[in-house]
């Protein structure tokens, strides 16, 4: 494949070409498992700030508030370059990533999930109780899946969130396209100039996140419709 960009657009602009769109293999991976790890831990969260606990609501909120508030680049510090020096260990930068990213989005997602659930009227849970429905039932059976069209294109939205935000863990030894971009930007090779590297990294980034966002829109349209979802009563 190398030798292909190479054949097509000569040296040094095939090697580049290719190393770049190599490497964002790995902004993709990172991306995928920080959203599934999130998903996981927004889960747990948003049930959490729901239960009928006012304790193990404040400590939900105080996770989201907390991680919310801090910015992504400052978790990357911290897990890949601060807390591995305080406790004298040798942090690998792909655990480092996943763990900032991966609590980066459970903080938002979580934030996501709840306004969806909260977007199911009221008596939807009042309904269920007369029903004899306990909470977790409720949850399951009643309330998710009604929230789960409110919840759709913002979960899918956030995906783009996260792929941009993979393009800060280089500064913590990352190997992404982030860093090979700007490892070939302070080069001295010509045809590796700033003006070129980084309009091809835009594209390659665009290129990722821009079907993403259209499926988010699209899903936006077609679940939108708040007035679609079927209401129980206690009729």
């Amino acid at each position: 494949m190398k030798d292909f960009f190479i054949s097509i657009f000569g040296k040094p602009e095939g090697i580049i070409l290719f190393q770049l769109i190599e490497a964002s293999q790995f902004t993709i991976y990172l991306s995928l498992i920080a959203f599934i790890g999130g998903a996981f831990g927004g889960a747990i969260i948003t049930t959490l700030r729901i239960l009928p606990n006012n304790l193990v609501q404040k400590s939900a909120t105080t996770f989201v508030w907390l991680f919310q508030s801090t910015p992504l680049l400052m978790l990357l510090f911290l897990t890949g370059l601060g807390a591995p020096r305080l406790l004298g260990l040798n942090t690998d930068p792909w655990l480092a990533a996943i763990i900032s990213l991966t609590l980066h989005s459970t903080a938002f997602m979580a934030d996501v999930w709840r306004g969806a659930i909260e977007s199911v009227p009221k008596g939807q849970w009042e309904a269920a109780r007369a029903l004899g429905l306990g909470f977790f039932r409720t949850l399951q059976k009643i309330i998710m899946p009604q929230a789960l069209r409110s919840a759709m294109a913002p979960t899918v939205s956030f995906m783009v969130q996260i792929v941009k935000g993979t393009s800060l863990a280089y500064i913590i030894g990352f190997h992404d396209l982030m860093a090979i971009g700007k490892r070939w930007a302070n080069s001295t090779v010509a045809g590796s100039e700033p003006f070129i590297i980084f309009p091809l990294m835009a594209l390659i980034y665009f290129s990722i996140c821009y079907p993403l966002t259209l499926w988010s829109r699209h899903l936006e349209k077609r679940l939108g419709n708040a007035s679609k979802v079927p209401i129980i009563t206690t009729a």
